[in-house]
């Protein structure tokens, strides 16, 4: 529980974005195998993704839809947007396809720096 509020709080802070690429490195679950959103065409297809990763998933709450009308991941300080080269959004915690309306327990509001 410890973890969760210190997560938040870097989030929170903006200084997750100095600590969190070593964290995320520390507990990457050391899978060798490349697993690249780009390649996803399926937003729900999980196939390739690492247990480690789906456990990772699991263990952080994601749901594909959200109980919280509010908090999705889109509004999410954590949701990576799809691109050009990516047809699925993702998340800065964790690796595989996340989809727009989906929730996690580690939501942080989306801070809008403009």
């Amino acid at each position: 529980m410890h973890r969760r509020k210190a997560i938040k709080k870097l989030i929170q802070t903006g200084g997750a974005w100095t600590v969190l690429p070593g964290l995320l490195a520390a507990c990457s679950g050391g899978s060798s195998k490349a697993y690249d959103l780009a390649d996803i065409t399926d937003c729900s297809d999980l196939d390739g993704l690492p247990d480690s990763e789906i456990s990772k998933r699991n263990q952080l709450g994601y749901v594909e839809k959200t109980p919280i009308s509010d908090n999705i991941c889109y509004n999410c300080q954590l949701y990576l947007p799809p691109t050009e080269t990516r047809k699925c959004g993702g998340c800065q915690l964790f690796k595989g396809p996340v989809k727009t309306e989906a929730y996690c327990t580690y939501w942080a509001p989306r801070v809008d720096q403009g």
